[in-house]
């Protein structure tokens, strides 16, 4: 008995973990769609006053819009489960009432019968009238049992008074939790159906300026050559050293390629520009550069920092990007851009989470530019982000 009372308590307290970390998680993911959302809103507003801003402003908005029907999507979701614990909340509190009834109503039958019978003299007549002493024992184990099964019931009844208001304050605690959720998505609701005619807004407007934006863009396209360019340069380099002095680290290459998907973010923030080759939000016949990493947006004053052992390569400075950091990792290389300071220095060794220097914000926008190569292979770098 003891034993099976010991594994109960510790399936309670197992579900009751798996639970909390669930809960636990799910907050979690709430609290970064919604620390994203701050960020993007933060670079909307400092992007609003710039000259050029308006494309930026729109790549922003849109993501800011994924980004914000993610977190109604994951309400929609938690708003299910509360729904469906209220539901099965409620039918347990119906099958608890459902079995009180039953045990009140034999409870007192026994409580009547008791008290029609309680001149103690009727119960001795009743022992004293038996034909034999097996007859005697028999009835006095009714008599006593009679007690036992009015006590017994009494504490049954008691325990599931008890169990019925630990429900009743459950389902008032599940209710209070989904008007609480549904309040908030309607609140995000309404600011997603804002945002998207701000969208439709600047698209019309983007729309009846062409020629200036695609000035804009083929300027970019320039910086994004540039820099092109001038990585291939930089790893063919490297690459180039190392098989000459026979110094690639096979070892770090092996445990880098070994942690794909699971590496760390170099910055904690949404990504607002993809890998690849992305259509342009406008103009459907405007060819976009080939985006060889990733934008990652973050707040003011956040450090860049290493996904991985390393050696600093190079340190080097492009139009539109800042200050760059090339850290190789075997015949991996990373490529951290567009920073304001950089705390490391050409051939020093660096471990993971170290920060490499402070991202810059340019024209109102605070983003790193990161990018992942295999020698002269790009890589997808959320492909190796965990």
């Amino acid at each position: 008995m003891k034993r099976l009372a010991l594994i109960v308590i510790s399936l309670a307290l197992t579900m009751t973990w798996a639970a909390a970390q669930d809960v636990a998680e799910k907050e979690s993911r709430r609290d970064r769609l919604e620390r994203e959302i701050a960020i993007l809103e933060g670079q909307l507003k400092a992007t609003a006053g710039q000259k050029a801003g308006a494309m930026t402003n729109l790549g922003l908005l849109q993501q800011k819009i994924a980004t914000r029907r993610k977190l109604l999507a994951r309400s929609e979701r938690e708003l299910r489960v509360l729904n469906d614990s209220l539901v099965a909340t409620q039918r347990r509190i119906n099958a608890i009432d459902a079995r009180l009834d039953t045990m009140t109503f034999y409870y007192n039958r026994l409580v009547r019968n008791a008290y029609r019978n309680r001149d103690p003299r009727i119960w001795f007549m009743y022992l004293f009238s038996s034909s034999d002493l097996g007859q005697v024992s028999r009835r006095y184990s009714y008599m006593k049992g009679l007690s036992s099964s009015m006590n017994a019931q009494a504490v049954k009844i008691k325990e599931s008074r008890a169990e019925l208001e630990v429900q009743k304050a459950e389902l008032a605690k599940t209710r209070a939790a989904a008007k609480k959720l549904r309040d908030e998505r309607a609140s995000e609701l309404a600011k997603l159906q804002k945002e998207e005619k701000q969208s439709q807004t600047l698209i019309t407007r983007l729309k009846k300026n062409q020629n200036t934006y695609q000035k804009q863009l083929n300027a970019k396209k320039r910086q994004v050559e540039a820099l092109n360019k001038e990585i291939q340069k930089l790893i063919s380099s490297s690459m180039s050293a190392s098989r000459k002095s026979k110094n690639v680290d096979v070892k770090l290459s092996g445990e880098f390629s070994a942690n794909k998907g699971r590496l760390p973010w170099p910055a904690d923030g949404p990504v607002v520009e993809k890998f690849g080759r992305n259509p342009h939000p406008v103009y459907k016949k405007v060819t976009m550069p080939f985006n060889n990493g990733i934008g990652i947006a973050v707040s003011p004053g956040t450090d860049a920092k290493a996904v991985f052992d390393g050696v600093v390569t190079q340190v080097i400075v492009m139009p539109g990007y800042n200050k760059c950091v090339l850290v190789q990792h075997g015949e991996y290389f990373t490529f951290y851009c567009k920073l304001a300071t950089v705390s490391v220095k050409p051939g020093q060794k660096i471990t993971t989470g170290q920060s490499l220097g402070r991202i810059d914000t340019l024209s109102g926008e605070t983003q790193l530019h990161f990018e992942i190569w295999k020698e002269r292979s790009v890589q997808n770098p959320e492909v190796w982000l965990r």
